[in-house]
């Protein structure tokens, strides 16, 4: 039955979906991650920052796409990392049988950088891959999605869904929030300058980037 939290949209096949950053079709991909797990150092390099950039290129697309945007980086004293934006929050639909499906930027490859070798550089100047990459490298990843016609969370364990979408109060905002502990093989928070962070972010003036460094010393 439909709730509080069911997306407006109309409920179509997801067989007529466009694919455009990801395919629709799919939820998890095992191999695919199971692929970056493999080669941490080829996906992530330059470790912590590169994971941190691969999150924050999505808040900068929506800013582009609107008239600017704000981020806000919180690095946090367990060494685990939240990225939050105040965009439209992930493209969640309703399928043909009343099903609530978002669209799976963590567990799928993002088709637009992937596995192309002419992938547009992140501001450390290595490829950008998708978000998957994050996912996939992460011990544990919380995706909160709020959109005008719902908000859910949902928590993955190296990419793969541990949990369903889980329907939260809406608060009158939209955007998501990235919070996730990557692993120890791409770099750990503490290593990371909050200086550093400002010096590449700022290469997307479009995006008004707030870091909050709670670490402890």
């Amino acid at each position: 039955m439909d709730g509080p939290n069911t997306p407006s949209t109309p409920r179509t096949p997801r067989t007529s979906w466009r694919n455009t950053t990801h395919d629709w079709a799919g939820t998890v991909d095992l191999d695919h991650l199971a692929r970056i797990r493999h080669r941490p150092a080829a996906f992530a390099p330059g470790g912590l920052p590169h994971l941190i950039l691969e999150v924050v290129a999505y808040a900068a697309d929506e800013a582009e796409g609107g008239a600017g945007g704000q981020c806000r980086i919180t690095l946090l004293a367990d060494g685990s990392v939240a990225v939050g934006d105040d965009g439209r929050g992930t493209d969640t639909r309703l399928d043909e049988h009343g099903q609530v499906v978002k669209k799976p930027v963590m567990a799928t490859k993002d088709l637009r950088f992937f596995d192309d070798p002419a992938a547009p550089p992140l501001p450390d100047t290595h490829p950008r891959r998708g978000m998957s990459v994050v996912a996939a490298l992460s011990t544990w990843l919380v995706h909160t999605n709020r959109r005008r016609d719902g908000s859910w969370t949902q928590r993955y364990a190296h990419g793969v869904p541990a949990t369903g979408l889980e329907p939260i109060a809406d608060d009158g905002t939209t955007g998501t929030v990235v919070h996730f502990l990557p692993d120890a093989a791409p770099g750990t928070a503490r290593h990371l300058m909050a200086g550093e962070l400002a010096r590449l972010t700022a290469a997307w003036p479009q995006l008004r980037v707030r870091i909050d460094d709670r670490r402890e010393g």
